[in-house]
């Protein structure tokens, strides 16, 4: 294996980036890794047309052994770049959690990094959700909120699972479960946080998943105005379902009991 870092992180970043020049935040990725020796960022750069790469060439520089680039020639989506993110840094580094994140930081690094304080021995996977409470901030605009509310709802009647919010953009997992996750390629280069879940219920079964999975209300998430996902795909998403469905109701179940066993 080749390593270029020898540091056994206790955290690694995945953030996906496609057209980012005007929203990476070059000073606030510096501040935090300066603050967190122990955690390291791969930017997995998705085809991008613009000088995404040179603002990400700069954010390496000031944080030369935290920060590497995994660099698609063109662009794959999202699902694509985050999955190469990860079998970049499973090449190159060592870890013992991993998560990915959206560029722009709606989520804050911070707050990604509160939730995998969470995993432990029992605890495989911690996501976040954008559920509006008193105490916390989550600021979605109205017609991106229903759309949504409409989608994660479709989506938790399909995983027979209750779950609020499949779509947040920020999830971490122990290394062990995400090396089984990201093995196979994706259906769906948006909606594969469903994905994720099916394989999670093949791997370790849906009564299992309730004591080693966690859905976190987040403190904080702000919408940004340019987000990649358009509107339009929400009227063809619903073939991406119905594929997704089709191809994890009929594989073979992996023997759950066997794998969780060889995690706990």
């Amino acid at each position: 294996m080749n390593h270029y870092n020898h540091t056994n992180f206790s955290l690694l970043l995945v953030i996906p980036c496609y057209n980012e020049f005007g929203r990476l935040q070059t000073e606030v990725f510096h501040s935090f890794l300066q603050e967190n020796n122990n955690v390291a960022i791969v930017f997995s750069n998705d085809g991008s047309r613009d000088n995404t790469l040179k603002v990400l060439q700069k954010i390496k520089a000031g944080a030369t052994n935290h920060v590497f680039i995994n660099n698609l020639k063109t662009n794959r989506g999202k699902a694509a770049a985050v999955r190469s993110g990860f079998l970049f840094a499973e090449k190159h580094l060592r870890f013992s959690k991993i998560a990915y994140l959206d560029a722009d930081l709606s989520t804050t690094l911070d707050e990604c990094l509160k939730l995998s304080k969470l995993i432990d021995t029992k605890v495989l996977f911690v996501f976040g959700s954008r559920i509006s409470k008193i105490d916390n901030i989550i600021n979605r605009k109205l017609f991106r909120f229903f759309i949504g509310r409409l989608i994660a709802t479709l989506i938790s009647m399909q995983l027979e699972l209750s779950i609020y919010d499949s779509q947040c953009g920020c999830k971490v997992f122990r290394a062990d479960l995400a090396r089984q996750l990201f093995k196979e390629r994706f259906l769906s280069k948006w909606l594969f946080d469903v994905e994720l879940f099916h394989r999670l219920i093949q791997l370790i079964g849906k009564n299992s998943i309730k004591h080693t999975v966690k859905e976190i209300p987040l403190e904080s998430w702000i919408d940004t105005s340019n987000s990649k996902v358009k509107i339009s795909y929400f009227f063809t998403l619903w073939y991406d379902l119905i594929l997704i469905s089709k191809k994890y109701k009929t594989q073979t179940k992996t023997s759950w009991k066997a794998v969780l066993q060889s995690m706990l």
